[in-house]
């Protein structure tokens, strides 16, 4: 992934040099576990070292990375280093490195997804009475508060969270268990010392490598967490749109908006985490390439995976940066949002019109068809469609002032954000997510 949306700690875990070392440290835990090294000879494995260039160069007569940083690092621990590699494949090693890689980037990763979560809950909550217009197909649909919209990307980011744990802790699997998985060179309990040690499960049954349907099933959350920031990136920049200009991305003096017309505010954060979700779904179509492999084992996946995973869990880190910063900072016009819900010259209430007519005895239909007549007459001609009903003789002795009132569509709106206390409760920062 390149720089501008790489954090630093998630470049060094990514990087050749932590690759190679957790490949060493899957070495040292399987020599450790060997019964012929003396203690000299492991303490001669333990201090072992390599440099990437030293590995690349051997590989351009290896043509063979895992064998050219075996040999590096044998010729580093003589005499102990004809134990490094012992009845050990290369997939034993890569992908035993690779879950301990992971589990560190979801350590990385993972706070960000529950901070996210409070975030959105603590701005919900300040605007649970915000009253704004709901839309549908992009129109105006019924009044309903800017909390509890705020609620809802809530809700569905705590549910993202919760895939992403159970996602990184399935993945943090290794396997020590030889060319084909038969453990023909070592044992079963070999296996659980060596991942004991190393602090990850086994894989059940693995062939040779650790089946992709692990790695597959985190792109996978990767993409569904990415989408979850999409739809709430899109929600801002709809918003952000001059014609209806409720939200405003947050906007650092000596920002530029545009190189050519300064009075621009553009929501270029959220275009960005709009963007860069599409990217996170190819990555995880790719991964699910990479389940199906010839027989036990080919490397079909490998140089895919050298790609995906890496770019998929930096952007995803970065795209949830950039929504915490979006959500803490984000301007909220509530006088635009009221002002905003009179467009329609009170269409939005032809519901409520609709069922008082039908309570006043009115057939349905007819009754739709009223409504719906005065309703377009209202936004056509620019006519408050109460006065308009007024001039109806059909809605003779209905109360007016009670259904053009706001207040009935929001009655609920504590009690919906309310619900935010299941997964962030109002007097914790701690989130806990639903099972």
């Amino acid at each position: 992934m390149i720089l501008r949306y790489t954090r630093p700690e998630l470049a060094k875990i990514w990087s050749d040099r932590a690759r190679f070392e957790a490949m060493r440290q899957v070495e040292i835990a399987a020599a450790e576990e060997l019964e012929g090294p003396t203690e000299a000879e492991l303490e001669a494995i333990r201090g072992a070292t390599f440099t990437v260039e030293e590995i690349a160069e051997r590989e351009r007569v290896t043509e063979h990375d895992t064998a050219a940083f075996v040999d590096v690092l044998a010729a580093s621990a003589e005499p102990g280093g004809r134990w490094l590699h012992y009845g050990l494949t290369s997939s034993d090693v890569l992908d035993t490195a690779l879950a301990l890689q992971l589990r560190q980037v979801g350590d990385l990763i993972l706070p960000d997804s529950r901070r996210l979560v409070e975030a959105l809950a603590a701005r919900a909550r300040e605007h649970v009475h915000t009253l704004t217009a709901g839309r549908t197909h992009g129109v105006h649909a019924e009044p309903t508060t800017f909390g509890i919209k705020l609620a809802s990307f809530a809700f569905e980011a705590a549910r993202n969270a919760q895939r992403l744990e159970r996602a990184f802790t399935q993945v943090a699997v290794g396997a020590i268990s030889g060319a084909v998985g038969t453990y023909a060179s070592a044992s079963p309990d070999f296996e659980r010392r060596v991942l004991d040690r190393l602090g990850l499960a086994a894989e059940p049954v693995s062939t040779q490598v650790v089946a992709r349907d692990r790695h597959a099933e985190l792109l996978q959350a990767v993409a569904l967490a990415g989408a979850g920031l999409e739809r709430l990136a899109t929600e801002i920049r709809h918003l952000a749109r001059t014609e209806v200009g409720e939200v405003q991305e947050p906007f650092r003096r000596g920002q530029k908006g545009s190189s050519a017309m300064p009075h621009k505010r553009n929501p270029i954060k959220a275009e960005q985490v709009t963007g860069l979700a599409r990217v996170l779904r190819a990555n995880a179509q790719a991964a699910l390439e990479n389940v199906a492999l010839w027989h036990e084992r080919d490397i079909s996946h490998s140089s895919v995976e050298r790609i995906i995973i890496p770019d998929s869990t930096t952007l995803l880190d970065h795209l949830q940066r950039r929504a915490l910063a979006l959500v803490e900072g984000m301007v909220v016009d509530a006088e635009r949002m009221r002002a905003n819900l009179e467009l329609t010259y009170g269409a939005l209430f032809s519901q409520r019109v609709l069922l008082a007519l039908v309570d006043n005895g009115t057939n349905r239909d007819d009754a739709y068809r009223i409504v719906q007549r005065l309703a377009q007459r209202a936004v056509s001609e620019r006519i408050q469609l109460r006065e308009l009903l007024l001039q109806e003789g059909a809605v003779a002795g209905l109360d007016t002032a009670a259904i053009f009132d706001y207040g009935p569509f929001v009655r609920y709106a504590e009690e919906i954000v309310g619900r935010l206390d299941a997964i962030v409760p109002a007097d914790r920062e701690s989130v806990a997510v639903p099972s």
